[in-house]
């Protein structure tokens, strides 16, 4: 089997959500071919060799980042004190393709073609999740979502995660095999 996880992180929490996924993955299958990569390294080609594609990225404004919004957190990530490796990542995202630009270019797949989503958010009234919206995109490409979309939660806007999302994110990748 091959798992393709595709991400977008600012901070870093959603990178490690990914990653824990695939060792999930792993954790299930240890045969399984895993590649966990950020939106900006992933093409078409690497998509179409998915038996599994999951996807995931931060929530900004109750739903998936935009352009506008990876800029606004890079701002504000920059004016922080003793962030300097947070700021780094998010700038790099805010000037990347974001997940809404990286679906236009998703070709449709074959029905039987398998997809999960996933995201980060803070956990708080009206907060929202991007993995809804991501699950949408995926169906709308003719992919299979296999599980409900997944929300891990981070203390604030930029993190930490919560104590135990890491143990639960492996879990649920080990659950998509």
């Amino acid at each position: 089997m091959h798992t393709v996880i595709v991400y977008e992180s600012m901070y870093g929490n959603t990178r490690e959500i990914a990653e824990a996924i695939a060792e999930g993955v792993h954790q299930a299958d240890p045969e399984a071919a895993v590649d966990c990569m950020p939106v900006a390294e992933v093409d078409a080609a690497l998509t179409r060799s998915a038996d599994l594609l999951v996807v995931g990225g931060p929530t900004h404004l109750r739903g998936m980042s935009s352009g506008l919004s990876r800029r606004m957190a890079a701002v504000s990530e920059s004016r922080k004190e003793g962030h300097e490796d947070a700021a780094a990542e998010a700038r790099e995202t805010a000037e990347g393709p974001g997940l809404r630009s990286w679906f236009h270019d998703l070709p449709k797949t074959e029905p039987g073609t398998y997809a999960a989503a996933f995201d980060t958010r803070v956990s708080m009234p009206g907060a929202g999740g991007a993995a809804e919206g991501i699950a949408h995109r995926l169906s709308s490409h003719h992919y299979d979502v296999v599980a409900e979309p997944e929300g891990f939660i981070v203390e604030s806007a930029d993190g930490p995660l919560r104590t135990g999302e890491l143990d639960r994110a492996r879990a649920w990748g080990a659950g998509l095999v």
